[in-house]
């Protein structure tokens, strides 16, 4: 078990992601791109996703299937243009999109060790946009640590 340390460096960038619309999006290069870039060895880095119709999450990256049966999955439990929903502002996915993204959150955290993220063999780090128009999503990356 190791000693723990001060924090001593935080480090604050944001990215910019295009979508192409209702999908998800690998970013674990933007984060790990964003933690070297922070100088930061050992620590914590936490996400934002500035927007309440897209989310973050940390999937598995090696498999296209597994993203495909999230959206299926998340097309069952959360349809559009169910009429449970009042607030269709933007169509018919829009009320929905906020759903999915209360369910799926739009913060996550991921440890830091020897300046990298610290995530498993088939971890990757997903933007999922859940409106169908395309769109530029704002994340937020801040790195903690020493």
């Amino acid at each position: 078990m190791s000693r723990a340390q001060p924090v001593q460096h935080v480090a604050q960038s944001t990215v910019t992601v295009h979508t192409r619309g209702r999908s998800l999006v690998e970013v674990t290069d933007r984060l790990a791109e964003a933690v070297a870039a922070s100088g930061v060895g050992t620590g914590i880095a936490h996400v934002f996703v500035q927007h309440t119709s897209a989310s973050l999450l940390i999937g598995e990256n090696a498999d296209p299937t597994v993203v495909a049966d999230l959206e299926r999955f998340f097309a069952r439990l959360v349809p559009d243009g169910d009429p449970l929903f009042r607030h269709r502002d933007e169509g018919p996915d829009d009320m929905p999109a906020h759903v999915r993204s209360v369910l799926t959150g739009v913060s996550v955290s991921v440890p830091v060790h020897n300046g990298r993220p610290l995530l498993g063999t088939w971890q990757g780090l997903f933007l999922y946009e859940h409106r169908h128009e395309a769109h530029q999503r704002k994340i937020t990356i801040t790195v903690s640590g020493h």
